[in-house]
C-alpha cells in the first residue's frame, strides 16, 4: 500500500499551483477503509494564504467524512526525502495516531519511513484541552 500512496502523492504533485516558489509538493493520506485522498500545495500572491499539500490532503479526507487516517505519503523535488512543515505535523497529529506510518520521499526515489509521533513528539492534542 505504501507504493500506491506514494504514486497518488506523485500524481497530486503534478497539480500543484506554485508560481512563486516553483516548489511543487504532493501528498496522499489513507483512510482506515482503504480510500486515498490527495492534495497539492497551492500558493497565493498573498503568501500567508498559501496551503501545503499535506493539509490539503487531510482536509479533503475530512470533507469526505474521514477523521482517522491510517498512513501518509509526501513527495517533493528535494535532494533528500522531503519533510513536512510544523503546521502540517500538527494537523497530522490531530487525525493520525502517533504510530501512523508516514512515507517521505523525493523524485529520485529516496524514501524514509517514519511515524506521525516521530515527526512531532509532544504534540498538542485534543485531550490537552480538558
Amino acid at each position: 500500500m505504501s507504493q500506491a500512496l506514494i504514486t497518488a502523492a506523485q500524481t497530486a504533485r503534478q497539480h500543484a499551483y506554485a508560481p512563486y516558489s516553483h516548489f511543487a509538493v504532493g501528498a496522499a493520506v489513507l483512510s482506515a477503509d482503504g480510500r486515498i485522498f490527495t492534495g497539492c500545495n497551492i500558493e497565493n500572491a498573498s503568501y500567508g494564504l498559501s496551503m501545503c499539500a499535506e493539509r490539503n490532503a487531510v482536509f479533503a479526507a475530512v470533507a469526505a467524512g474521514v477523521t482517522s487516517l491510517a498512513a501518509v505519503a509526501v513527495i517533493g523535488d528535494t535532494a533528500k526525502a522531503i519533510s513536512p512543515c510544523g503546521a502540517c505535523r500538527q494537523v497530522l497529529s490531530e487525525f493520525c495516531a502517533a504510530d501512523t506510518p508516514v512515507y517521505l520521499t523525493n523524485l529520485h526515489g529516496d524514501t524514509v519511513q517514519t511515524t506521525v509521533g516521530a515527526l512531532l513528539p509532544g504534540a498538542f492534542l485534543k485531550g490537552d484541552l480538558s
